[in-house]
């Protein structure tokens, strides 16, 4: 039996089950886990869109949230859904772009940089992304950027021969590739492990947007944020294909309107947390501002090389996507 093979039997049988559960009159009971804190707004606004899918299906679909990792990590919460483990979860679709170049769109350096781009982006990426998940055995619910995307340090940084040798928390393949690219060396660690890599010295640096830094307490460890806002990235919740086929029209009708509105409510939240994240930051300590010219950059230059080499992974699709944006 393939691996594929195995994650769609598996996946059969998980809604198989919750059909079962559904055609006997009860309320399916949907675990979905998120791999941010509680306290964090996406996995807030995961709670309210929990609370929606309730109300929209008349209790139907009653889903728990598990924030910070505790039913899954984040790294396993994917393969939890494709697998029918759990029927629903969300992720950091950029996590993904390994397995699939084209869910990396997301984390082009310095192509979509305000949320009214990201907006666009994501309007110009949906068709292509959706077809990619159906690939994987997933449907995308909804999406939600972070804030723009900036550089944590424990010292003052006005280029790359700064950044030699720093150990530096990379959460996709992006992050690594410009990890590499300044001379630093990256290293995987999921945000619930965060605090913790950064007290042992695991890592010394990260890019990240403010609202991670402000629910890490990263003031404790570092000392500088360097404003960049180099992309917007994406999370996601997905749900296992064979779970959402199986579903009624009308349930499906009252989760989607649940996903809709949540997605716009998380994409408003993001961008109304932005600029309080900052002074959060400077308010405990650290110093928050704008790159300096030298190293933007540089930053700069390695986004116009990452992006090229996306596209020559992503192919037509990737092209598709840019050409739709840009137009």
């Amino acid at each position: 039996m393939t691996s594929f093979t195995k994650i769609a039997s598996t996946a059969i049988a998980g809604a198989l089950a919750a059909t079962t559960v559904f055609a006997d009159g009860h309320a399916q009971k949907w675990d979905m886990p998120m791999a941010y804190s509680a306290t964090n707004f996406h996995s807030e606004q995961g709670v309210m869109f929990a609370d929606r899918v309730r109300e929209y299906t008349g209790g139907a679909i009653d889903i728990t949230v598990h924030p910070g990792g505790s039913l899954f990590g984040g790294g396993d919460i994917k393969r939890a859904v494709q697998t029918g483990q759990v029927p629903i979860g969300e992720r950091f679709m950029s996590a993904h772009a390994n397995e699939a170049p084209l869910l990396g769109w997301d984390n082009l350096p310095f192509v979509a940089t305000t949320y009214a781009d990201n907006a666009k982006m994501w309007a110009a990426a949906k068709d292509v992304v959706n077809a990619q998940l159906a690939d994987l055995n997933l449907v995308a619910l909804y999406t939600c950027p972070w804030p723009g995307q900036g550089f944590y340090f424990n010292k003052e940084v006005a280029s790359s021969a700064d950044t030699q040798g720093i150990k530096f928390r990379s959460y996709n393949s992006a992050t690594a590739t410009f990890a590499e690219e300044l001379g630093m060396i990256p290293v995987q660690i999921e945000a619930a492990e965060l605090s913790q890599a950064l007290a042992t010295g695991v890592a010394s640096a990260f890019i990240s947007s403010g609202s991670t830094g402000y629910d890490r307490k990263v003031w404790e460890h570092l000392s500088h944020y360097y404003k960049v806002n180099a992309w917007l990235p994406r999370n996601y919740v997905m749900v296992n294909a064979q779970t959402w086929d199986a579903l009624d029209d009308d349930t499906k009708a009252g989760i989607q309107k649940a996903a809709d509105e949540t997605g716009a409510s998380c994409a408003a939240k993001s961008e109304e947390l932005a600029n309080f994240y900052f002074e959060e930051l400077a308010k405990n300590g650290m110093s928050v501002e704008d790159a300096g010219p030298e190293f933007l950059a540089e930053l700069k230059a390695i986004g116009e090389k990452m992006t090229a080499e996306w596209l020559e992974t992503a192919g037509a699709d990737g092209q598709k996507i840019l050409d739709a944006y840009n137009n």
